[in-house]
């Protein structure tokens, strides 16, 4: 097994809809733009509570990415 170096960045995914579906915004997102998406870690979760129902959720995840030459800087 290869030894790899990993950045980990941290972004905040919402949705009306679930956590889940928060979870997949953020890293559907930083797939757009980052290369070698490894891992995520979800370490925060909210809701936006309106007329006694959670209306908005909201998920802070660390994401990890393996780090090669053309990749240090993102």
């Amino acid at each position: 097994m290869d030894d790899h170096v990993y950045k980990i960045i941290e972004l905040s995914g919402s949705s009306q809809t679930s956590i889940e579906d928060a979870i997949q915004n953020a890293v559907g997102r930083a797939a757009r733009t980052l290369k070698h998406l490894r891992w995520c870690e979800v370490i925060q979760t909210r809701g936006h509570i309106e007329d006694g129902k959670v209306q908005h959720y909201q998920v802070v995840v660390k994401i990890g990415f393996t780090v090669d030459d053309g990749n240090v800087s993102a």
